[in-house]
């Protein structure tokens, strides 16, 4: 009689799994992914000059590479940078038109995205300086200060000269696991930016691990295809170069939710419920997931013990709110700070831009309105902000009563939630569309949805500039974002669509 070994079988499995990898990459299928390993090497070469850089960096000029921050250097970075850009928006596009036609694969998705991120892994942030933030928002807990009462300026040290001059008097509106996340980091590299950058974003690997794990299985379990949610939240330009590329938590917030959703899928609701307390405990944002998952697990009790719906109802209520209070308590204990991150939420009003309904809706009436009347813009914005937190107010509670029947009603209503807080919050930065984006992949992928993705991810990615800022105050960038947005939407939307409709096979 012979016996498996574990060790044995899974050594044979780990050999398996790469030499299925590097068939892949020299495979003709493989095309697209060397395409855009090639765009993400070159945006992360121009980044050193174009990207989100330091104000001072030392490493660059004991490399003697400064001069790729100025003049000449800076529009060699520049052009570098972009041409990464459209080679991996080209890239991306293209493997859109596989998963239009039905033949890619979930595996060619994991791997494409292993390629695509390795030479993001080693540049400097990119299209943000939050990552800024962050060290310094860690340094300010590890220096024995609350993140929650002051902000960075009152911890004065060389992490501070790369902070947003509009965030260091801010406090953080992060959870505690993400402070926690910042602090370790700080204390293992001190006050080293470049070190800081790098192992914060390793630190984010984690949740973009979990979204490859969590999104197909959900979309699985709503009966439509797991490739193509890949190719929509996680190789979608917006996670790939924003989230990872530029460094942010959103990356952990969302990987963690999506898989609390895939848990309480799979019919393990309490660890769901606990993933979704640790997503909270990154970023609030997270939280409104629970509520409506609070629907499954309540039916999955009528199910299995043939309880009433109310009694199923409020035993799931009372163990969600459990963990979750069990869950962040102890997350909070672990960083020593309370909730005061909760008031710091309100920070982002010192942010105005075109990306939510209020602010696009002010922006509108000062300018065109301004032609007929005088306008206080201030003021407007103010009114409009608070019609926008109306509506949230009152569009949350109804969606979450109208989508409780099935699970896939629970997807769409987690979805449209999220899509409400990001329009009508007082203001929005690209990165958080991957909310709603995240969740809705599993529920809209027809041609049509499809090709109003890629154009919407296309006309947020160039929209927005390397150096952080944007350019919806320029007419001829809006013009060219749009142009750029309209090939990418018609690319994809041409494509003829398999019969069936919906990419809905596995």
């Amino acid at each position: 009689m012979t016996t498996s070994n574990p060790t044995q079988s899974s050594e044979t499995g780990l050999v398996q799994h790469v030499s299925r990898f590097a068939s892949f990459t020299v495979s003709a299928e493989a095309r697209q992914a060397r395409l855009g390993c090639l765009g993400a090497a070159l945006l992360t070469i121009g980044g050193l000059g174009a990207g989100s850089t330091r104000l001072h960096d030392p490493l660059l000029e004991s490399l003697h590479l400064s001069w790729l921050r100025f003049g000449h250097g800076l529009v060699l970075s520049s052009v570098l940078l972009w041409a990464g850009v459209a080679l991996m928006l080209i890239a991306w596009l293209w493997l859109g038109r596989r998963v239009i036609d039905r033949s890619a694969t979930e595996y060619t998705m994991v791997a494409t995205t292993g390629i695509w991120l390795a030479p993001l892994l080693l540049s400097v942030p990119l299209f943000s300086r939050d990552t800024y933030s962050y060290l310094a928002q860690g340094a300010l807990l590890r220096d024995g200060f609350d993140p929650y009462v002051v902000g960075p300026v009152d911890n004065p040290n060389s992490l501070l000269e790369d902070v947003s001059p509009i965030w260091t008097t801010t406090t953080a509106p992060y959870g505690p696991a993400f402070i926690l996340v910042a602090k370790f980091v700080t204390i293992l590299v001190g006050d080293d930016v470049v070190a800081g950058t790098m192992l914060l974003r390793l630190c984010m690997l984690p949740g973009l691990a979990l979204l490859i794990w969590a999104a197909p299985r959900v979309a699985r379990h709503v009966g439509t295809s797991g490739a193509a949610a890949l190719w929509i939240c996680v190789l979608n330009p917006l996670v790939i170069i924003h989230l990872m590329g530029g460094v942010h938590n959103e990356m952990l917030m969302v990987g963690l939710m999506m898989a609390g959703i895939a848990l309480t899928f799979d019919r393990h609701p309490a660890w769901g419920a606990g993933l979704i307390a640790a997503a909270v405990a990154v970023k609030a944002t997270a939280g409104l997931a629970l509520p409506f998952l609070v629907w499954v697990w309540m039916r999955q009790l009528r199910e299995r013990r043939s309880m009433s719906g109310v009694r199923a109802f409020a035993s799931a209520t009372a163990a969600s709110v459990l963990i979750f209070v069990a869950v962040f308590a102890v997350l909070s204990w672990l960083a020593g700070v309370g909730l005061g991150w909760l008031t710091a939420l309100a920070g982002s009003v010192k942010i105005i831009n075109w990306l939510t309904v209020p602010t696009a809706a002010s922006n509108l009436i000062n300018v065109f309105g301004g032609l007929i009347f005088p306008v206080n813009f201030y003021a407007v914005l103010e009114v409009a902000r608070i019609i926008g937190i109306a509506v949230i107010v009152i569009a949350l509670p109804l969606l979450w009563w109208r989508y409780r029947h099935t699970d896939r009603e629970a997807l769409t209503g987690i979805a449209l939630a999220m899509a409400v807080v990001v329009l009508f919050v007082p203001a929005a930065l690209p990165w958080y569309y991957t909310w709603p984006l995240a969740v809705a992949a599993a529920l809209i992928q027809t041609r049509p949805a499809i090709a109003a993705i890629a154009g919407f991810s296309t006309w947020i990615m160039v929209m927005w500039k390397p150096d952080g800022a944007h350019g919806m105050y320029s007419w001829a960038h809006v013009l060219l974002t749009t142009a750029c947005a309209a090939v990418a939407w018609y690319s994809l939307y041409k494509v003829p669509e398999p019969e069936g409709g919906a990419v809905s096979k596995p």
